[in-house]
């Protein structure tokens, strides 16, 4: 491994250094936005039953905020319950946009890396060319130069590549999980304001 670094020169270091944030990233995404994590199993059992033996007060509802972002979700749509139902769902709104900010956190650096990575690929590809080209002298060529310019050149193009295919795939993965999640999410919040008005 060692060996492709020296070859591929200095331009693949900001490459190796984009990879392994975009590596850390993924790998806190996958942690993160487990489904245990964020729609916990049997919760809307807990807040049914909560709910139906009127059961809640504010230490209550402030665990059930902490819990997960459902349970974050499901905390409004509680505490607003004598409220209308405009009001509940406006709360609810309003509520979301701060769960999707949450969910989507480092996804903006990930897609920046797809985006980049090519690019930083593609720098290193001049980089491997101008040194390709400076082999060539009115004496003839430097054929160790000008071999490593090529390798310079390919390494580069393909570290760009291969950094870039897999932040792409993990942040389409991730947008996916997200949205079904909060599909999710919204149908519980709606069962519950219905059971919460009757």
């Amino acid at each position: 491994m060692w060996e492709i670094i020296q070859a591929a020169g200095w331009p693949i270091w900001p490459l190796i250094l984009t990879s392994v944030i975009g590596v850390a990233i993924i790998l806190e995404r996958f942690w993160s936005l487990r489904k245990s994590q964020i729609i916990p199993e049997g919760l809307m059992v807990e807040i049914n039953t909560m709910i139906k033996q009127n059961d809640i007060d504010s230490n209550k509802l402030e665990i059930l905020k902490n819990s997960s972002p459902l349970g974050d979700l499901l905390s409004v749509a509680i505490s607003k319950r004598k409220n209308s139902v405009e009001i509940i769902k406006s709360a609810l709104d309003e509520r979301v946009g701060i769960i999707i900010h949450n969910l989507e956190r480092y996804l903006g650096v990930l897609v920046t890396i797809a985006t980049v990575a090519p690019l930083l690929g593609l720098f290193g590809t001049i980089i491997g060319m101008v040194e390709l080209f400076s082999s060539f002298t009115s004496s003839g060529h430097d054929v160790a130069v000008f071999a490593r310019g090529i390798s310079i050149a390919l390494y580069n193009t393909a570290g760009g590549i291969v950094v870039a295919v897999p932040a792409m795939i993990a942040y389409r993965f991730f947008r996916s999980k997200i949205d079904n999640y909060l599909n999710e999410m919204e149908h519980e919040a709606i069962q519950i304001v219905e059971l919460l008005k009757g």
